[in-house]
């Protein structure tokens, strides 16, 4: 499972910058034009987990040197920026819309700064308006798709039991997206969602809101939301992020706390978006040698998390043996919980909780 987060907004308010902010290093091409990025940039960052950190402390305590890590990570894509018009083809609209709809999760990206040399496209700074106009493209090219799909499917509804279960279901989307509301208000249940799980609707994924903010914002405790869209919307100084990528951890604290700033809001951008796809962190500890992290989706089942680290291990799945962190940590090692009865063995269809150290056993 490789699920990843598409990074959208209008030309010119730091889409490509949050991205080289991410990866920690220089990989999208900045510009104060619009369209510098053409063709998607992707790649992996590591989540931050606190967690992690305090098993390979247990692990060297208890004489491991060199323990390598392998953290929980995520996919982040820098998708190009899109325009009024966008579903009629407009600036790179086609291309851009179909990025989007490869990825599982939106971050937009509204820009509350103001500056003379990054025009705004509209001229104008206004994060409301701007998050209108990409989700009504949004909106707009999904409607084209149902409005589509449904004629398609009339035309085989009289021999095809699901062309009009799924004929059902786009009429329901249909009257929606006609209100000029997202998909993701028809409220669909479980089976309806899979049921049109191929048309990868722009308007059913997920979205949070980045709010490109000046320095002088990340000082506030709050800021007006009420001039804001709806949804999970996370204050980020994207320019200052970037500057700092090329310092150390020691040199970028001291910084942070010259300019009076704790954060610039990267790792809540990084966890916000984990969250929000639902994915949950299980760890492995091999030996003193290594230690895992691994993300799987809420109500995996230990069978399938065995898959996601070797096939073979689903595969020869026999049973599972899990602890929650903070007990393993308490005890010591894993000899030491095995030896007080904190181990509990579980089958393959017992569904994995975030935070759990597991060891599966297999044939």
């Amino acid at each position: 499972m490789s699920l990843s987060v598409g990074i959208v907004g209008l030309p010119n308010v730091g889409k490509s910058t949050l991205f080289n902010a991410l990866m920690q290093r220089e990989i999208a091409s900045v510009g104060h034009h619009p369209f510098t990025t053409v063709s998607p940039n992707r790649g992996i960052v590591v989540v931050p987990d606190g967690r992690l950190k305090k098993l390979v402390g247990m692990v060297e305590k208890g004489g491991g040197s060199s323990v390598e890590i392998d953290p929980p990570k995520i996919t982040f894509v820098d998708i190009a920026g899109l325009v009024k018009g966008a579903h009629q083809g407009e600036g790179l609209g086609n291309r851009f819309l179909s990025h989007i709809r490869e990825v599982d999760l939106m971050l937009h990206v509204l820009r509350e700064f103001n500056s003379s040399q990054v025009p705004h496209v509209a001229g104008r700074v206004d994060p409301t308006a701007d998050a209108s106009t990409v989700n009504l493209e949004l909106i707009l090219a999904d409607f084209e798709v149902v409005v589509k799909s449904i004629k398609e499917r009339e035309k085989k509804s009289r021999t095809n039991k699901k062309a009009n279960q799924e004929i059902e279901v786009l009429e329901k989307l249909k009257e929606v997206l006609d209100e000029g509301k997202p998909a993701l208000v028809a409220d669909l249940d479980e089976g309806e969602e899979k049921l049109l799980g191929s048309f990868n609707f722009l308007t059913l994924k997920p979205s949070v809101y980045i709010l490109n903010v000046s320095e002088s914002w990340l000082e506030e405790e709050d800021f007006p939301k009420d001039k804001l869209p709806e949804g999970i919307i996370i204050p980020v100084c994207i320019k200052l992020a970037a500057d700092l990528f090329q310092l150390d951890d020691k040199e970028r604290g001291d910084y942070l706390s010259t300019v009076g700033v704790k954060s610039t809001g990267l790792d809540q951008v990084i966890k916000t978006a984990y969250k929000t796809l639902r994915l949950i962190t299980f760890y492995t500890v091999k030996g003193n040698k290594k230690v895992s992290g691994w993300s799987i989706k809420e109500g995996t089942p230990a069978v399938k998390a065995a898959g996601k680290i070797h096939s073979d291990f689903e595969k020869r799945f026999i049973k599972a043996e899990v602890i929650d962190w903070r007990q393993l940590v308490r005890a010591g090692s894993w000899q030491a919980a095995k030896e007080k009865g904190l181990l509990q063995l579980k089958g393959r269809d017992y569904k994995i909780k975030d935070g759990e150290v597991v060891e599966f056993k297999f044939n």
